[in-house]
């Protein structure tokens, strides 16, 4: 890991420096911190990229739904917010998981402040580049036994990321080593159920087979190395055929 990944706990508001972090934090609609840059706004969560305490880092801010009340927004999201915190430390602890540290927790504003994975490419747009180039294509089969590989120890520790896409997926560089890390556990929970990590495996194959088409093969090569990997893939997969399986049957009613 770079240097800026040595510190593996994360630091949470209320622990000392916190009040000189939260007292920064900037109002509604501005960066939480002063020199963060937005890059990204999604339907959650806005991202801004910047330095925390001298560190390349991500900021993801989880903003208000006005539509809630008040209460249950606030309850809704910082649990989830401390869910996702949690899901990374899992990630770390946990043997060939990688996953951005997190620097810090501010559990008032709700945002979490995360190891900036500098220079990395989406695994979606590996492989789109890849596919666009027309080059040797066998690195493709080698990533795709990488995410299954990773995908088991992931599904073996009892963690669903609920948002699995090849846009949450990372390389570092050079991608040719297909150094994978894991982002955006804002979805994520804990759950040692079949049908939760078949749901989990299938909502991957629905993105990777709609954003990268004629790709069956890799989504195959990406299954049968999960399969070797996991000490709990059997009942997983039966789960994954059985969601495929009502899939089709809503399909067909419309």
């Amino acid at each position: 890991l770079p240097q800026a990944a040595l510190a593996t706990e994360p630091t949470c508001a209320g622990s000392v420096g916190a009040a000189a972090i939260m007292a920064a934090a900037g109002s509604e609609g501005a960066p939480p911190l002063p020199g963060l840059q937005l890059v990204q706004q999604g339907a959650e969560a806005r991202l801004y990229r910047g330095r925390f305490l001298g560190r390349a880092a991500v900021a993801k801010l989880r903003f208000p739904k006005r539509y809630r009340h008040p209460a249950l927004e606030e309850r809704l999201s910082r649990r989830r917010t401390a869910q996702e915190a949690r899901s990374l430390l899992r990630c770390r602890r946990a043997v060939g998981i990688a996953a951005p540290v997190v620097y810090f927790v501010d559990y008032v504003s709700n945002c979490i402040y995360l190891e900036d994975i500098v220079g990395a490419t989406t695994v979606r747009d590996y492989i789109t580049s890849v596919q666009q180039s027309g080059t040797d294509a066998s690195n493709l089969f080698l990533l795709a036994e990488k995410i299954g590989e990773v995908l088991a120890r992931m599904h073996d520790e009892d963690l669903i990321h609920g948002d699995l896409t090849t846009s949450n997926m990372l390389l570092r560089t050079p991608v040719e080593e297909l150094d994978l890390v894991l982002i955006d556990f804002g979805l994520s929970f804990i759950s040692g159920l079949p049908e939760d990590k078949g749901v989990d495996l299938y909502v991957l194959e629905k993105a990777f087979l709609s954003t990268h088409p004629n790709t069956d093969a890799l989504f195959e090569a990406l299954l049968k190395k999960y399969s070797a990997s996991s000490k709990k893939s059997s009942p997983v997969i039966r789960k994954l055929d059985e969601v495929r399986l009502r899939g089709r049957k809503r399909s067909m009613v419309g």
